[in-house]
């Protein structure tokens, strides 16, 4: 890249990167808490995400330019980091995918049933959603830009008319209703809303090493991912019941998005419409983009040329496991996303770059004029948080923590 990215759009890609199909799982898996317990959680877990990237940056400033994540794990974490940076990178990327192929099939035959009358079945429904957008990313990144832009454009206008035709159907006392003893269900899955770390060095590349843009830009779009979800909890958690055949705790229970319930909660076939084609939108672009970055991960790691022959393996190497996920997991929508950020970001974009942080400054005494504020007790608050969201996801897979049927 010649030319110096602008702060704008370095801004709006941290955004983009954080919204997306995350958020229709995130009313679900806080529904049982409430409005105002979900979201305190969430302040902490944004607060703790954001801190965590701008680790991230200052190591990054340490590295030669165009140096991957694995590369300054294996600089300051040594060979098993560097082996831990790749599983975990790997699995986050897959769970996500995985996530986002069971509930954009889900919708794909919703979509076609509605539409075009033609029921078809959920397996296979998944199975044409990544052979569609899996084409998609065969067919080349200036390709997939410009139906990427299509599909935002689509999804913020969808945002917005939903946001005003859902809001009068809030009710107060929903948002009154609160149970503090559920709100350690929700933290994982409020760090895969935040999850954005591994962009940051191209973030560093894009803005030609501006350390102050940078932090800007990481700040200012972890703030409006913020904004726009504190209102989607505002709108569902006030409009959709806790109880019922189509409440929150269904949605938990079954493993959908919390779109599916929307429209009728509210009695209004134009919101629940609305709902679908945004939830539509939020899955699609989030597909594309986790699988943009895992398809060029995989061609650097496994030093894959990208040619003809080349892309094909690339494409069987992303889409063969998240298919087979996707079909033999029940409930993988919110599953899978949980886990990812119960697992894989708590470790990989929390503890790490707090890690390499500590190395960097305090054990190879490295200096440079971009310094992230805050000192040891920070960086070992940093890493007692992810300890502590890893603790939660292990003790309710285990069963310690019991949740609404997940």
């Amino acid at each position: 890249m010649k030319n110096k990215g602008s702060l704008l759009g370095a801004t709006m890609l941290v955004a983009g990167t954080c919204i997306g199909g995350g958020m229709l799982a995130l009313p679900v898996a806080t529904g049982g808490s409430g409005f105002f317990p979900s979201l305190v959680m969430m302040l902490i877990g944004w607060a703790f995400m954001t801190l965590s990237a701008l680790f991230l940056s200052e190591v990054n400033m340490w590295m030669k330019e165009g140096a991957h994540v694995v590369a300054m794990a294996a600089r300051f974490l040594g060979p098993v980091g560097k082996g831990a940076t790749w599983i975990l990178y790997l699995f986050i990327g897959y769970a996500s995918l995985t996530a986002y192929t069971a509930g954009g099939g889900q919708l794909l035959g919703i979509g076609v049933n509605n539409l075009l009358h033609i029921p078809i079945s959920e397996p296979l429904a998944i199975i044409l959603f990544v052979t569609i957008f899996g084409l998609v990313l065969y067919l080349g990144n200036i390709i997939l830009g410009r139906i990427n832009t299509i599909l935002m454009i689509g999804l913020v206008l969808s945002y917005l008319l939903l946001i005003g035709s859902g809001g009068p159907y809030v009710q107060w006392k929903n948002l009154l209703r609160n149970d503090w003893g559920n709100t350690l269900l929700a933290v994982p899955l409020l760090l895969t809303i935040f999850s954005f770390q591994t962009i940051v060095p191209s973030l560093t590349i894009y803005l030609k090493r501006d350390a102050r843009a940078l932090r800007l830009a990481i700040i200012l779009g972890t703030t409006i991912a913020l904004l726009v979800y504190i209102v989607w909890e505002w709108l569902v958690l006030g409009t959709v019941l806790v109880d019922g055949d189509f409440g929150l705790a269904a949605a938990l229970a079954q493993g959908k998005p919390v779109t599916e319930f929307l429209g009728i909660a509210v009695g209004s076939p134009w919101v629940g419409a609305l709902a679908d084609f945004f939830a539509f939108f939020a899955l699609v672009t989030s597909f594309l983009g986790i699988a943009l970055g895992l398809f060029d991960f995989l061609a650097d790691g496994l030093k894959i040329a990208r040619d003809k022959w080349g892309n094909v393996t690339l494409g069987l190497l992303v889409a063969a496991p998240t298919l087979f996920f996707a079909l033999a997991l029940e409930k993988v929508f919110l599953l899978a996303l949980d886990t990812s950020g119960g697992i894989g970001d708590s470790i990989l974009n929390i503890f790490f770059p707090a890690l390499m942080l500590w190395v960097g400054r305090y054990h190879k005494n490295l200096h440079s004029d971009y310094r992230i504020p805050g000192g040891r007790s920070v960086i070992v608050l940093a890493m007692a948080y992810a300890l502590f969201v890893l603790t939660i996801e292990l003790l309710g897979k285990f069963g310690v923590i019991v949740s609404l049927g997940l």
